[in-house]
């Protein structure tokens, strides 16, 4: 199933099938952790088509709660004509809100200024780049096949932001770096099965993340998870560790190529040890930076005849035990030993 579901990803990013649009439930769950980032800020989502995202249903009808300055929204034109909305333009736009005029706390079609872009509403546009740089935080879901470009841009710029990923994105050489010197982390609620909104014209080949409620096609792609750098409470909780390495060391093999141990479990992290150990790619959603610190592989290699990795991740043909290859691993040591 994993590698059918990996399939599946690869296909969407080599088709462009980035048209995943994401439910207000998740949306919710998510935002409730960080109303205290919000007030006196300029919100942008520039992934979202203003006229069907949830993004903009939910910063909109909560502008007065969290105190924000003002919403702005962007899309990228859909050149197809088959959209699953049935509001088409002829022209990419963006959508401007700062809050309820009339008193009804409402986000009325007259109190939202609609523009219209002389682009096409692509994010690396200078029109988009112009509001980026006029915005605060930056929330959206963005296209999974330019992951990497996107976040390069958000830091490039020095913007806050919560945005939408797969898990595989942290094994990326660009994003994990980022996560290594805490400019990333993730966010909160990454557990769960996630839904998004997919055109009608989007092909799935496993009909086990797939569901139809209304007519409406849906699309679950497993494991999703919110990246951020706005602070979070579940950043500065520990990891409750119980299990012992000395006595118990036959469980946890050194690494071939590495002067590490191999742990299989986020939750089998030895109390006991100070040295290095290699754990799942899982363990970055429980990262606490305050009791652990991420280190590079690179800085234990056995010798030097090592290959040097960008990613600084255990993985590949050098990440074996015994002569065979475990999956990928984050290397880790215990701050408090």
């Amino acid at each position: 199933m994993a590698k059918s579901l990996n399939n599946n990803l690869k296909k969407a990013k080599a088709g462009k099938n980035d048209e995943f649009y994401t439910e207000l439930t998740d949306i919710e769950k998510e935002l409730r952790h960080y109303k205290g980032h919000f007030k006196d800020k300029v919100v942008f989502c520039n992934c979202d088509d203003p006229r069907i995202s949830n993004f903009f249903h939910y910063f909109s009808y909560n502008f007065e709660n969290l105190g924000l300055k003002k919403l702005i929204t962007t899309c990228y034109k859909n050149q197809n004509s088959d959209l699953f909305s049935e509001h088409k333009s002829e022209k990419a736009i963006y959508l401007e809100y700062t809050g309820d005029k009339n008193g009804d706390r409402v986000p009325n079609p007259e109190e939202i200024g609609i523009i219209n872009l002389n682009g096409d509403g692509d994010f690396r546009s200078s029109e988009s780049i112009e509001l980026l740089k006029q915005s605060d935080i930056v929330v959206t879901n963005p296209p999974f096949s330019l992951f990497r470009e996107y976040v390069a841009q958000l830091v490039e710029y020095d913007k806050k932001f919560l945005i939408i990923g797969n898990q595989n994105n942290l094994t990326y050489k660009e994003i994990f770096n980022l996560v290594k010197d805490n400019k990333i982390w993730t966010g909160v609620d990454n557990g769960g099965t996630k839904w998004f909104k997919v055109p009608d014209h989007y092909e799935i080949q496993t009909e086990t993340r797939i569901k139809t409620e209304n007519g409406q096609k849906y699309f679950s792609m497993g494991s999703i998870y919110w990246f951020t750098n706005l602070d979070n409470r579940k950043r500065h909780e520990d990891i409750i560790l119980y299990k012992n390495y000395y006595g118990n060391e036959s469980e946890y093999p050194n690494f071939d190529n590495y002067n590490a141990i191999n742990v299989n479990k986020v939750a089998d992290i030895p109390i006991d040890y100070e040295g290095v150990m290699g754990v799942p790619i899982t363990f970055i959603d429980k990262y606490n930076p305050e009791q652990f610190e991420i280190i590079s592989s690179n800085d234990v290699r056995i010798n030097e005849n090592i290959p040097t990795k960008e990613h600084g991740l255990i993985k590949d043909k050098e990440g074996a035990i015994n002569g065979k290859p475990t999956y990928v691993r984050v290397l880790i040591k215990n701050k408090r030993i």
